[in-house]
């Protein structure tokens, strides 16, 4: 636990005042607690042994008093101690999504998405007791335990003893408890990682369920994770149950011993029933804040675990190094020199040897798994090669920060990516809506006749994917939001797979003023989306074996001829 109070403390130490803040309402509780036990002497002393008429009025009043004092104290804690806990938990929700987001590919392309969503969503709200309550409950109970505990044997110390000599029995069954609780939240965290893959699984891909009739065994298979779930969670309970009935029989035995020793104490007029009254009140009242404490450590376990799991993705470190030098110009050239690159241990490039210019246009074709998206995925530096060299304008890619180097980058993927907010803002993205641009944009993506039919126009708003668009719809739209980016480097990967011919001969028309000045780099599987290239690159397992202009191919590669037949 220590070492993960470590890991919160810079987050907390920003908290003073607010901290202070809570100790007062920690001290009127623990004040307002002792009292509880001290005035039940004079209840039973002045008022109904000695029959003091003012106690009538004094006891009900000052048990108000005590109770108010109690109430204020305690809305104090909970109110600023709540703020404390959501503005960390707000800021270190933040923390783990900047950190999973500046993470390398590598990362995110093994990660499961529904494991990264549990661990910003579950984990971190498991992490919110920790921080919210953790703290201000174990330092008010630990302060109520020693508030009692010393008024307690300052009433009566030999009694003391008898009553608070089963308090190092409670110690080992927690530990045990607790470290088996551990394993198991961690358990059930991984498993509601599980049950969150498996649901995100299912409505991003409810069209192929719908299509292959595949409701009900989706649906077993989602039954088997929440199951598994369920049973994890309540071996959970069964092990954190256990640890209030152990508390009662061990505070039942010390209250036994009490009224015991006690009632010898006033049999043989050592002590007064008043005085007898409010040490077995302090008595009762110590067992609660122990099993409270008891409670909150069982719990702490389950927000360990999450933080765990939490610091674990803080703690890692990207293999790719960000460089220093921030990339100011376009980018004029691109060079591999000897490039290799491995991926699990398979070779995915070998001895890759391009030199790539301004204003050219290069196809990269190949059977799949020939290297093609590899080759591409070093240009964006989603990896760094292993061997070689790869430079832009002459300098290594390395030494560019990832940034700067990716603002003249602009890249339409095989799979396009709708968000949820208005078409202009979509073809715009991360940059300020210039309706100008966006028309422009989308005319030389042959979007502006659909577009102008929209309900809003440029203004409609997206649903989830696209869902209200056409796949060549949204193609178009991620071809726009490539073009207004303006970057000197322009990758489509599979960019018009979702149009037809005639379409996809306009946007090919219209990109040719547009890519002049530009390196276009352009993967497809249609001979008319290449036959213009300036040069084309033939990958097979991971190496160039031909390269040249589409005619100069056909007259010498053989596999190219073959491919080209294919792509008809």
């Amino acid at each position: 636990m220590r070492a993960t109070l470590r890991r919160y403390w810079p987050y907390l130490r920003n908290y003073k005042f607010y901290y202070f803040l809570v100790f007062i309402g920690i001290v009127l509780t623990v004040s307002a607690t002792a009292a509880t036990a001290h005035i039940m002497q004079p209840l039973m002393d002045k008022m109904f042994i000695e029959r003091d008429k003012e106690m009538l009025l004094y006891i009900p009043l000052g048990l108000i008093g005590i109770y108010v004092v109690k109430s204020v104290g305690r809305y104090i804690q909970s109110v600023y101690m709540s703020y404390i806990g959501l503005h960390v938990i707000s800021l270190l929700r933040e923390r783990l999504l900047e950190k999973m987001l500046y993470l390398d590919m590598e990362f995110l392309y093994k990660n499961r998405s529904g494991d990264l969503i549990s661990r910003i969503t579950n984990d971190i709200t498991r992490i919110q007791y920790f921080v919210s309550n953790m703290l201000p409950e174990l330092f008010r109970e630990t302060l109520t335990v020693i508030a009692l505990v010393g008024y307690i044997i300052y009433l009566n110390p030999m009694l003391a003893f008898y009553s608070l000599i089963v308090l190092p029995l409670v110690i080992y069954p927690l530990i045990t408890i607790a470290k088996r609780l551990k394993k198991l939240s961690h358990r059930s965290q991984e498993t509601n990682a599980d049950v969150v893959t498996r649901l995100s699984e299912v409505f991003n891909n409810s069209e192929i369920i719908k299509a292959h009739a595949t409701e009900a065994f989706e649906l077993k298979r989602f039954s088997h994770e929440n199951w598994r779930f369920f049973n994890i969670n309540m071996k959970s309970v069964y092990t954190a149950e256990l640890v209030s009935p152990i508390l009662e029989i061990i505070a039942a035995t010390g209250l036994a011993a009490v009224i015991y020793m006690g009632g010898k104490e006033v049999y043989a007029g050592n002590m007064s029933v008043g005085e007898f009254t409010a040490f077995l009140t302090a008595v009762g009242l110590v067992f609660q804040p122990i099993r409270r404490i008891s409670s909150i450590y069982a719990k702490i376990q389950d927000a360990i675990a999450a933080s765990e799991r939490v610091f674990s993705i803080i703690d890692l470190e990207n293999h790719i190094v960000d460089g220093t030098q921030e990339l100011l110009d376009d980018i004029h050239t691109i060079t591999f020199h000897n490039v290799s690159l491995h991926y699990e241990g398979a070779v995915v490039l070998h001895d890759i040897n391009v030199t790539i210019t301004e204003g050219k246009t290069v196809a990269l074709v190949g059977d799949s798994g020939g290297g093609k998206s590899s080759f591409i995925n070093l240009i964006v530096r989603f990896y760094d090669p292993d061997s070689g060299s790869l430079t832009v304008n002459g300098h290594d890619i390395k030494s560019y920060t990832q940034h700067s180097l990716r603002e003249h980058i602009a890249m339409v993927s095989q799979r396009v990516y709708i968000f949820q907010d208005t078409l202009a803002a979509n073809v715009a993205y991360g940059h300020k809506v210039d309706e100008k641009r966006v028309m422009e944009a989308l005319q030389h993506a042959d979007a502006l006749d659909f577009v102008s039919k929209l309900p809003q126009g440029i203004d409609t708003p997206m649903e989830e994917f696209g869902t209200n668009l056409s796949g060549g719809q949204r193609q178009r739209i991620a071809i726009a939001r490539a073009i207004y980016k303006n970057a000197s480097v322009l990758i489509l990967d599979e960019a018009t797979s979702a149009l037809d011919n005639e379409s996809e001969k306009r946007i090919q028309q219209a990109l040719q003023s547009y890519t002049k000045d530009k390196i276009t780099i352009m993967i497809a599987h249609r001979l008319s989306t290449i036959e213009h290239a300036d040069e084309i690159l033939y990958f097979q397992r991971g190496e160039i074996i031909a390269r040249g202009t589409h005619r100069e191919l056909l007259e010498r590669s053989q596999e190219y001829r073959r491919l080209a037949g294919a792509m008809q």
